[in-house]
């Protein structure tokens, strides 16, 4: 690992919106306020697709699909050391099931992106197959995954033949004692060999998702930063975000993005990305004039609820329309019962009318969503 060269130069505040994105995305610059509803939120349809409008006028083009509860990492801020009741085999989506609804949701309702996720969805045994088929239902739909990374060393092949487009792969440490103290398993070199993997076959730009925690990695940002720079990968800070199964999350504990941005300007100089955020979770900023970038993606500090474009599907074939929502609306017992693919759609674009204007984290009557993000999918 390179030294690190801490500059003595100027501070330059950066201006940085607490409140949401610095740009809108093209669905919403148009749109009212997006805590106000919009009187009639249905386009008419347009070459058979009806999109994924909410009654705040964002349409959800951004498709998380979770193939899985279950993990071979036990984060600390995930879940418990012994793990979780994990879903039942029959509860699941079958892999037929899963590519029909991906199908619904690309033909029908004007989905462009696809994300696979878990859990950890490399233990999924029909996950190549899975994106070769969706790849199958539109060459123009980007693919992606985001990964812990064990196992994408020897997939990362199969993957990018069957048309993944990248990877996102979660490493909150390049200190292997660290790496073991958060996920509770040895596997650091596993992570790193399934990175340079990924990147070998092409699934860039490889970008790695980092957690910081009080008292355990809130010192290593830069160290993690400078790693990934001298291998091309790139870095995206999240702050920790209250889906943990144990409940324990705390606004007080959590390392916000005003942290994070601290600790990185001692080493680097950072500026605002010129390039529209749109619908992007992250914040990008160039590091050290670019044109290499970090994100910090302050879902809890700075919400960008008014931008989203994204939906999720969990492994038991429940829309959920909100990473915090509270309510899910069932496509699975539906589809099982005979319902045709337009059956499916409808019900898909009812539950995106109940799509609340914001996460509520800061509101005092928030309650944590009784799914762990294990079981959500990111």
């Amino acid at each position: 690992m390179r030294m690190i060269d801490r500059k003595k130069r100027s501070h330059r505040r950066l201006t940085r919106n607490r409140h949401g994105p610095r740009v809108r995305s093209s669905h919403s610059r148009t749109a009212p306020p997006y805590d106000q509803p919009v009187a009639n939120p249905d386009p008419a349809y347009a070459g058979g697709v009806q999109p994924l409008i909410d009654r705040y006028g964002r349409v959800a083009t951004d498709l998380r699909v979770s193939l899985t509860d279950r993990c071979n990492l036990r984060c600390t801020y995930c879940m418990p050391p012994e793990g979780l009741d994990w879903l039942p085999r029959d509860d699941q989506l079958t892999d037929d099931e899963v590519v029909r609804l991906i199908g619904v949701a690309v033909t029908r309702l004007g989905v462009r992106e696809v994300r696979f996720t878990g859990g950890e969805p490399l233990v999924r045994r029909g996950l190549v197959d899975i994106v070769r088929r969706t790849r199958a239902l539109d060459a123009g739909v980007e693919l992606s995954i985001t990964t812990n990374g064990i196992g994408l060393a020897r997939t990362a092949g199969a993957l990018a033949g069957a048309g993944l487009d990248r990877v996102n792969v979660s490493l909150d440490t390049v200190r292997p004692d660290t790496f073991l103290e958060i996920t509770r398993r040895d596997r650091f070199a596993d992570v790193v060999e399934g990175l340079a993997a990924a990147d070998a076959a092409g699934l860039g730009p490889v970008k790695v998702n980092a957690v910081l925690l009080r008292g355990v990695n809130d010192d290593q940002a830069p160290e993690l930063l400078a790693w990934c720079l001298d291998r091309g990968y790139q870095l995206r800070f999240i702050e920790q975000m209250p889906l943990d199964a144990q409940h324990g999350w705390s606004r007080e504990e959590m390392v916000t993005a005003d942290e994070i941005f601290a600790a990185l300007d001692r080493a680097y100089d950072l500026t605002p990305a010129t390039e529209p955020r749109g619908s992007a979770p992250a914040e990008l900023f160039l590091v050290d004039g670019g044109p290499a970038t970090v994100g910090v993606i302050a879902s809890v500090t700075r919400p960008f609820c008014g931008d989203c474009d994204r939906v999720r599907l969990t492994a038991d074939g429940q829309v959920r329309n909100c990473l915090f929502a509270r309510h899910e609306s069932d496509l699975r017992h539906a589809m099982r019962a005979g319902a045709t693919d337009a059956d499916l759609a409808d019900r898909w674009l009812t539950a995106m009318r109940g799509k609340a204007a914001g996460h509520g984290i800061d509101d005092p009557t928030f309650l944590q969503p009784d799914r762990p993000m294990s079981a959500i999918g990111g």
